[in-house]
């Protein structure tokens, strides 16, 4: 237990030190595409499968709720959670196009719409960000391993450099964290 225990943590750290010298740009950037979305009146979409759904409605609870301070509400909403839409989506058209619909719908130009993804190649988040490009958006994306798909459309592109899927999520929280802490101290 204590060898395991001693190896999670190692890993982790291993894991935050190489994405801390391989994405300080890219979270740049996004934060800039964030920054602007936001004082032009838009808003952050978020999406993703799995614990990057959780994530993605994580992150946006923070912006609209508070992350530390009491502030605006910043608009921003996570495409995984109305349970009727996905459904219906994913009966009527397919499960890749459960985000699209979405952001067809809600997306406007300069919204930033961030999919997540740990391998980068989740069919509905590559087609939630293809219909962001289509609707003047912004197309951001977290992912891990190589990018995956995600490389050549999300731009920007914060690719968290390991292959383990908890590593990678693990980064992404933090990240987000990052993201909503430096956007909701000009809120306030």
């Amino acid at each position: 237990m204590d060898k395991f225990f001693d190896d999670e943590f190692e890993q982790h750290a291993l894991t935050l030190q190489a994405t801390r010298e391989a994405v300080r740009g890219p979270f740049g950037q996004l934060v800039k595409a964030c920054r602007e979305a936001l004082a032009g009146g838009g808003k952050i979409l978020f999406c993703g499968n799995g614990g990057s759904a959780a994530d993605a409605q994580h992150l946006a609870t923070e912006l609209v709720v508070r992350y530390t301070r009491n502030r605006k509400a910043l608009p921003s909403i996570a495409l995984t959670t109305d349970t009727s839409l996905l459904t219906a989506a994913a009966n009527d058209f397919s499960f890749d196009e459960v985000f699209a619909r979405q952001v067809e719908a809600l997306c406007r130009p300069g919204d930033v719409v961030i999919g997540i993804s740990t391998s980068g190649n989740s069919p509905n988040v590559l087609r939630a960000l293809e219909a962001a490009k289509e609707m003047g958006g912004i197309a951001a994306g977290l992912s891990g391993r190589d990018g995956g798909k995600m490389v050549g459309l999300a731009e920007p592109l914060i690719v968290v450099p390991s292959t383990v899927t908890a590593r990678i999520q693990e980064m992404h929280i933090l990240l987000g964290h990052m993201l909503c802490d430096l956007l909701e101290a000009e809120a306030v």
